[in-house]
């Protein structure tokens, strides 16, 4: 009877914190991907945008006579240009990595499909660059986790095209059980080796262990190594890049943030340094939500935003995408809890398909600030236009297909004749020596 019960209410839940018109199937178990080939053959395969007309290929190997070398060229088959990086590996108590490859590569042209390979043998694999120029399509995903709802999160994603996946932490949701980083790589190659992926970390690549281990992000960046250099910033856990007129900021909401600190100062120096004619759309991306009217996770990122959000608005910064909750919800422009024309749309994209399921409470009743909300997995699309407009689009997933659930035109801000950029003073009124 119990048990029964449980059921009974559980369904409640499900059917009644979302739309009529949609009945989420339950929670699908773990996908855990196997290397089938031998000890010299690349797996977990990756690009990542590395500078201005440069790509990053990462891979992993268990021979550790396998060369850093990436031999790549635009026509199948045939390589005359190759580039050389360099090879890490990490301890993990009784884990120990395999040898983790990354190469730079480049200058290459923009828009062109380039056909490559790993270690100098091995098989062939292809990624396209990104247009210089708009139109540009983003994918949007967070909290992917590896579960049957991120192999069929991931499914949608490839089945239609884009230039550049951006992903707002959770990646692997390995949580110390560092195999599952490996299983995670096999799991989202197919994609990952075709497009850049940009990421940023969730309190899932957290793995410290008191006194033993003080680095509480070794696996991710070791495994993710992102262009972080290249944007003037210390640390793989923000940073910034460009694609076509985007200026991307991918924020770390487990670094530390507060007033004075490095990610502070380190993001007051990038948006001043943003150039609206060149740039006219700026996004930036974090994993704790700011706004959110979800039982889950509430108040979590509140004092990051308190440290932050002044620094994005004043730079007039489009939307902020975030995941950790896991669920979709849409705020309309909004800065300090109330509604702005010059603020950022946020969004909550938390449901890429974790392991642990749906955030299904939400309060009621709906904070005005709140456009849709909505507990069911799912990916985004954000096609940029132009300079001025851009779309976008939450699929939802069922068992068939993704189903367009939201979307939204936005104008950038940087159009706006009401909302121009305010310059953020080198030092604030309140911030540390």
């Amino acid at each position: 009877m119990v048990t029964l019960f449980t059921h009974l209410f559980l369904l409640f839940l499900l059917t009644t914190a979302a739309s009529p018109e949609y009945t989420r199937p339950g929670p699908r178990p773990l996908v855990l991907r196997q290397h089938s080939g031998s000890d010299s053959d690349p797996q977990q395969v990756h690009v990542s945008l590395s500078g201005k007309g440069y790509i990053r290929v990462s891979w992993i190997t268990s021979d550790k006579n396998v060369q850093p070398t990436v031999q790549y060229g635009k026509t199948r088959g045939k390589y005359n240009l190759s580039a050389t990086g360099e090879i890490t590996s990490y301890h993990y108590l009784f884990y120990k990595s395999g040898q983790i490859h990354h190469v730079r590569i480049g200058p290459l042209d923009p828009g062109t499909t380039y056909y490559y390979r790993c270690g100098g043998s091995g098989p062939e694999f292809h990624f396209r660059t990104p247009p210089s120029a708009f139109p540009v399509e983003f994918a949007v995903a967070g909290d992917l986790g590896q579960t049957e709802w991120t192999v069929s999160t991931l499914s949608h994603i490839g089945a239609r095209d884009y230039d550049v996946l951006l992903l707002p932490g959770d990646l692997s949701y390995a949580d110390m059980d560092q195999p599952l980083w490996d299983s995670f790589g096999r799991l989202v190659e197919p994609y990952a080796s075709t497009r850049p992926w940009m990421v940023t970390q969730g309190n899932h690549e957290v793995e410290t262990l008191p006194v033993v281990y003080r680095n509480a992000f070794m696996a991710y960046n070791t495994r993710w190594l992102m262009p972080y250099r290249a944007s003037k910033s210390t640390s793989n856990l923000y940073y910034s890049f460009e694609v076509a007129g985007a200026h991307i900021i991918m924020l770390g909401s487990y670094a530390d943030f507060y007033i004075g600190s490095d990610q502070y100062r380190w993001l007051k120096a990038d948006v001043a340094s943003i150039d609206r004619r060149r740039t006219p759309w700026v996004f930036a991306l974090l994993h704790a939500p700011w706004y959110n009217s979800n039982f889950a996770h509430r108040g979590e990122g509140e004092a990051m935003r308190v440290a932050m959000e002044e620094v994005l608005y004043k730079a007039r910064v489009d939307a902020v995408f975030t995941g950790h909750v896991h669920a979709y919800e849409r705020f309309t422009r909004v800065y300090n809890n109330k509604a702005d024309v010059c603020g950022p749309v946020h969004v909550t994209i938390g449901d890429g398909g974790n392991r642990e399921g749906l955030a299904n409470s939400f309060e009621n009743p709906r904070p005005s600030i709140s456009v849709y909300r909505e507990p069911s997995f799912g990916h985004a699309r954000l096609r940029v236009f132009n300079s001025t407009h851009a779309h976008w689009s939450w699929h939802r997933n069922n068992d068939t297909g993704s189903f367009v659930a939201d979307e939204l035109w936005l104008e950038s801000l940087a159009a706006s004749k009401a909302c121009k950029p305010i310059r953020v003073p080198s030092k604030s009124q309140n911030e540390e020596p």
